[in-house]
């Protein structure tokens, strides 16, 4: 489940791409399925060690058919207020469901205008300022639990906060409309309770959304993500 279109952040092959706060990885592989030298960076080795395997597995069964050349995919474990590269070594960054985890959130922004070179482009999701206040509403363990959201972020803040270390707004758009319903529901029942039949029922729709993109529910999602879109993703240029 992409949040990012790489058609709007610019990717090409043989680009570098920096997958910040990578978690499972699906951002990471895509950009590496389009060939591209990907850097995927988390805080937990955990995580990482699957996203490793499997990059390591796609770039193994590309380079058999004579379309990618190994090592072309690495692991960091790394903390985003430091990362550990140098100025400009990017050409493009993805941070997508991070921001929103981080207190010193600027800190992580300034770090990533840095390792993004100037004129290279930068992907940032956040979950959206409606359904997200919702969520809080609903439940106080969904985000006060240790590693859960410390804001909420409207538009502009964020844009405001992005604008301040050298990154202009090129465009954005909403993501993931069937999504919110979710969550709405996690909160209202409890989010701890994976079990209960409503969210069982709602999370095999999902699933099966995801794997089998049925017209009708893409064609839906898409008809109400300016309504109900989760995340808000916005596509951004580092200015020279």
């Amino acid at each position: 489940m992409l949040s990012v279109d790489y058609d709007r952040l610019g990717l090409r092959a043989g680009e570098r791409l920096l997958d910040l706060g990578c978690g499972g990885g699906r951002h990471a592989y895509e950009a590496l399925r389009r060939g591209a030298r990907v850097t995927a960076l988390d805080a937990s080795e955990g995580e990482l060690g699957d996203v490793s395997t499997v990059m390591s597995a796609m770039e193994k069964q590309d380079a058999d058919t004579g379309t990618l050349s190994e090592g072309n995919g690495a692991a960091v474990c790394a903390d985003a207020l430091a990362i550990p590269f140098r100025d400009a070594s990017f050409d493009r960054v993805i941070a997508a469901e991070v921001l929103e985890h981080l207190p010193r959130d600027q800190v992580a922004m300034a770090e990533l205008a840095r390792v993004l070179r100037p004129g290279g482009s930068m992907a940032v999701t956040v979950p959206r300022f409606g359904p997200e206040v919702v969520n809080w509403a609903l439940s106080n363990a969904y985000h006060s639990v240790e590693g859960g959201h410390v804001r909420i972020y409207r538009r502009s803040s964020l844009l405001g906060r992005l604008s301040r270390v050298g990154l202009r707004l090129r465009g954005s758009h909403h993501a993931h409309a069937l999504h919110s319903p979710y969550w709405w529901l996690r909160c209202a029942v409890g989010v701890e309770r994976d079990e209960h039949p409503l969210v069982r029922a709602y999370h095999r729709l999902l699933v099966w959304d995801i794997v089998r993109t049925p017209l009708l529910t893409r064609a839906l999602d898409r008809a109400l993500n300016p309504l109900l879109g989760k995340s808000l993703v916005v596509y951004l240029d580092r200015c020279a």
